[in-house]
């Protein structure tokens, strides 16, 4: 059973959205690595929800990489910003997170970019951009015949930690 208030709200929504008075919020696109624009319409007014939390730039991600020819991993601690390459595997963080201790559900991923160079190519070829979560490795697979990535960890804290 819905609560009066809830119900109200609900058909306000909904009457809103038939008529098209709801306004689209403006889209800005930000490049990796670079902050938004602090002119965007109400970033003011958007709390930030990492107050005291490590800074981005302070923190360490651990991705696992395995190779999938000779069966041998290799744990890689890599800090937001930076790039990493080993053999033709070059492994690029943007971000880490991870949930705070009183959140559920834990959860811990990495916005990483994988390039990887070929035999007999000249340049390293893209093969993944995205979110990996460590609770949900399926969620978004690094799908290459070769090679494996993964997230393991996020070092960062929450004030009250």
């Amino acid at each position: 059973m819905m609560r009066p208030f809830a119900s109200v709200a609900l058909a306000a929504l909904m009457v809103a959205a038939c008529s098209g008075e709801a306004d689209a919020p403006e889209t800005v696109e930000v490049p990796i690595g670079e902050a938004a624009p602090a002119e965007s319409a109400g970033a003011e007014d958007i709390p930030v929800a990492t107050d005291g939390a490590t800074p981005n730039e302070e923190r360490v991600a651990t991705l696992g990489l395995l190779n999938k020819r000779n069966n041998l991993s290799e744990d890689i601690e890599i800090k937001p910003g930076e790039t990493r390459e080993i053999g033709p595997v070059r492994i690029t963080l943007a971000s880490c997170e991870r949930t705070a201790a009183w959140e559920m559900p834990q959860e811990t991923g990495a916005f990483v970019q994988v390039d990887i160079i070929d035999r007999g190519q000249s340049e390293h070829a893209r093969v993944f951009s995205g979110w990996l979560f460590k609770e949900s490795p399926s969620l978004n697979v690094v799908e290459h015949p070769i090679y494996d990535v993964w997230v393991k960890d996020c070092a960062m804290s929450w004030p009250g930690e």
